[in-house]
């Protein structure tokens, strides 16, 4: 049986782009339409660098996956003192006179947690400063013997290794020196020197291991100093996600985290006070929290100096593991990390003088480093968000 032959149609090839298309036996090139150029690196920067609601996240990842120093310039004002961000040391330094070593490093830390270092026998430094609540303690401020209340927030010890000089007001110049001040304070630990020397040494447990540490079985506050401060400079974080992204590794932020690293070296300003390897610069300034002639007043650093013009300072706090050392700033007045950048973002309070205020002059100067910043709810959102990182 014979079959009817068709006759089919010319075929129609259809095609990716750039790939041969058929119509019958003929066959013809054709050429794709091109791809939209991508941007460059300087239209990229040039898109990220205003305040706006929203970002680029393209061009915000090419331009961070550059090395540090082609990253875009913080904004600081002249005057500051800022280092570019880093990951921190291996080893933090220590002085010649009071080298690390393991067993004295575990008698810090001994000395550190023990409550006989208190007069009552019931306050110890961790009592104030625990590991679980970032080296603070949770609270406003402070209590100390007899529950009395502080006037200033615990602030975080971890990093106290790369901070100087200590406390809010700056009044100890070294570790060692702070070490001595919480014992000997009236509203702290209340105990003097000469009081817990006996008391120590009375212990069937210290003479034994100063005499490992120190050669000499004798607890005196001098060594005890040197003891507690070599285990406050073992507290400095180890490598942590922050670190790993200045390190190399951009993938470990994400978009929000790194569009907030982004402000928080640009609009937000906060390199003026917060950068280096501790996101300190360990100076002294004026937030308007100072609370001049009310119950709270604090007027900082001008109680160790005596010059006028550091009423109402107090020290740059570092950044390293701010969102568990909350409550923040020196009063404790800020209860959530968020509350903190909405103040920063409206220039912080400005107390005016009252009428009987006019000719004070001690009533302080708000630093003219802060300035409102105006930006957006989700600028805000990424700035914490980053912050939660370190």
């Amino acid at each position: 049986m014979r079959f009817a032959r068709r006759a089919f149609p010319a075929l129609l090839f259809l095609s990716l782009p750039g790939t041969l298309v058929g119509v019958g036996m003929a066959q013809t090139h054709i050429e794709s339409p091109p791809a939209p150029p991508q941007q460059s690196l300087a239209e990229c920067r040039q898109r990220i660098a205003t305040s706006t609601p929203r970002i680029d996240t393209d061009c915000l990842r090419r331009v961070y996956a550059l090395p540090i120093n082609e990253w875009p310039a913080p904004t600081v004002d002249a005057g500051a003192s800022w280092q570019e961000l880093a990951p921190l040391p291996d080893m933090p330094p220590a002085p010649a006179d009071n080298p690390q070593t393991p067993d004295k490093i575990a008698l810090g830390k001994q000395l550190f947690e023990d409550p006989r270092l208190s007069r009552s026998g019931q306050i110890a430094c961790a009592s104030c400063h625990d590991r679980q609540l970032g080296w603070g303690d949770g609270r406003s401020v402070s209590f100390g013997h007899d529950r009395q209340a502080g006037k200033r927030n615990a602030m975080n010890v971890s990093m106290a290794a790369l901070s100087t000089p200590l406390f809010w007001d700056g009044r100890a110049a070294t570790l060692e020196a702070q070490a001595l001040h919480p014992i000997q304070d009236s509203a702290e630990m209340a105990f003097a020197p000469r009081e817990l020397e006996k008391r120590l040494n009375r212990e069937t447990d210290y003479p034994a291991a100063f005499a490992r540490v120190f050669g000499e079985r004798k607890v005196t506050m001098p060594r005890v100093a040197q003891a507690l401060a070599s285990y406050q400079r073992s507290l400095v974080p180890r490598f942590n996600r922050f670190d790993r992204f200045l390190e190399g590794r951009r993938d470990v932020l994400t978009d929000q985290q790194l569009w907030g690293l982004h402000l928080f070296r640009t609009q937000a300003r906060c390199m003026n006070c917060h950068s280096g390897p501790a996101l300190t610069d360990n100076r002294f300034h004026n937030l308007g929290l100072h609370f001049r002639g009310r119950p709270k007043e604090d007027l900082g650093r001008y109680r160790v100096t005596g010059d006028p013009a550091d009423s109402g300072k107090f020290r740059t706090p570092t950044l390293r593991g701010v969102g568990k050392t909350g409550p923040y700033m020196h009063s404790g007045g800020f209860m959530e990390l968020r509350g903190v950048v909405n103040m920063y973002n409206v220039g912080m309070p400005r107390p005016a003088r009252k009428p009987d205020q006019q000719d004070d002059p001690l009533f302080p100067q708000t630093d003219p480093l802060l300035k409102p910043l105006d930006l957006h709810k989700t600028e805000l959102e990424a700035i914490t968000e980053f912050l939660q990182t370190l």
